[in-house]
């Protein structure tokens, strides 16, 4: 789960951690009120959406002349007229895709005085199975382009959680990041509470960036973004209160109310699988076979005909699907159970588009009869090769 840079804020200033002073707006007879209560001379203002590239990006609708997601203003009355001119606007990043996200959140925030821009981020690294620290000279552009082009800007720093986080590794930051002997004592401070609050608060990624440096020499957190575990939410329910549902794509957000694991793609045939591994396997053969998957769903392993209906819907709900691939091997999960649900689901919303379904395992052959005695017009498939090449020629025609 995904939070919007303000809150990421109010998280790190509770743990001690340096940020500017801000106010959140949530509509435009807010703005005047937010932006007085900060002593500027400048203003910053910016977008709230799930994306990056927010500075860089442009509005749908902008007579200004698409001046980016992130603004500055030099009075209260300027923060007003921009924040007016963001809010309820479509903003399109590198990240949103060319349909964009609206902008229903704006936060207003006091205007630093940069020296350096740096980058600082804590995340899970697969490669050591460790809480690492990312950090880079480079703050302020985009970390994907500093790695590709100067890899040898950016340091890792391995936690070992045998011991936890320690002095040594703040100071590993600090000189990962060139800062001044003057700035290590804040550094260790910095990512000492970065590390509680990672750790603390379930995280999968907290990212800093740019962490500057300040022309009067201090250290101070100048943007912020935090993914926090979802399988660990129940325990926070301070961070899941925080869940801004306006960002999350639909079908995703109603897949979660049945515990489906369910994440949009672009592609054209959607698919139900139990099992994340067998999922990865379906995808990539329908890749294989010229075309292109529109989403990754599980259904799990005991998952009920309510479920398997549920997701059934979900899929059909997609406008881009021209095909659908239910491939299902049981061994928890019963294929009757799933034969049950699709029959039901089709009952429910119909079928409109060509539908493939590969069973085998548990109950494989009461599976089969419910869907060969069901009325509706169902392609079988032997096994996963059979069932990729039989949907990819349905929907190629």
């Amino acid at each position: 789960m995904n939070i919007h840079e303000y809150q990421a804020k109010q998280l790190l200033k509770a743990y001690g951690c340096p940020v500017s002073d801000g106010q959140p707006v949530f509509n435009a007879s807010e703005a005047e009120t937010a932006a007085s209560q900060l002593s500027g001379p400048l203003w910053v203002v910016k977008s709230q959406i799930h994306a990056g590239g927010r500075g860089k990006g442009s509005f749908k609708e902008d007579a200004a002349g698409n001046k980016g997601g992130v603004r500055l203003a030099f009075s209260v009355e300027e923060a007003v007229a921009e924040t007016k001119k963001m809010l309820g606007n479509v903003l399109v990043t590198h990240q949103t895709g060319p349909a964009g996200k609206q902008v229903n959140r704006i936060y207003i925030e006091d205007g630093s005085d940069i020296e350096t821009e740096l980058y600082l981020a804590v995340l899970l690294d697969s490669s050591s199975s460790r809480i690492s620290f990312v950090a880079s000279t480079e703050g302020g552009m985009d970390i994907e382009a500093v790695a590709k082009d100067t890899p040898e800007k950016i340091i890792t720093v391995t936690i070992d959680p045998s011991i936890g986080f320690t002095t040594k590794n703040g100071q590993d930051v600090a000189n990962a990041l060139n800062l001044a002997d003057s700035n290590m004592d804040e550094c260790i401070e910095l990512t000492t509470n970065l590390f509680r609050i990672f750790v603390e608060k379930d995280m999968d990624m907290l990212e800093i960036n740019p962490l500057i440096v300040l022309k009067t020499g201090g250290l101070k957190c100048l943007d912020a973004k935090m993914a926090f575990d979802g399988n660990a939410l129940f325990r926070q329910p301070d961070i899941l209160a925080l869940r801004d549902e306006t960002e999350e794509d639909p079908k995703e957000l109603e897949a979660s109310k049945f515990d489906l694991s369910y994440i949009a793609l672009e592609g054209e045939i959607g698919c139900m699988v139990n099992g994340a591994g067998l999922a990865m396997a379906t995808m990539d053969i329908i890749k294989l076979k010229g075309a292109e998957p529109a989403n990754f769903l599980d259904v799990g392993g005991g998952a009920t005909a309510e479920k398997v209906t549920a997701a059934f819907k979900i899929i059909t709900s997609d406008p881009n699907v021209k095909g659908i691939l239910v491939n299902i091997f049981g061994g928890i999960m019963r294929c009757d159970v799933i034969a049950e649900g699709v029959v039901q689901a089709i009952s429910e919303v119909g079928l409109k588009v060509p539908l493939v379904v590969r069973l085998e395992g548990t109950k494989v052959q009461e599976g089969k009869d419910i869907i060969n005695n069901s009325p509706f017009d169902v392609i079988a498939a032997d096994d996963l090769d059979d069932a990729a090449e039989k949907i990819v020629k349905a929907v190629k025609g």
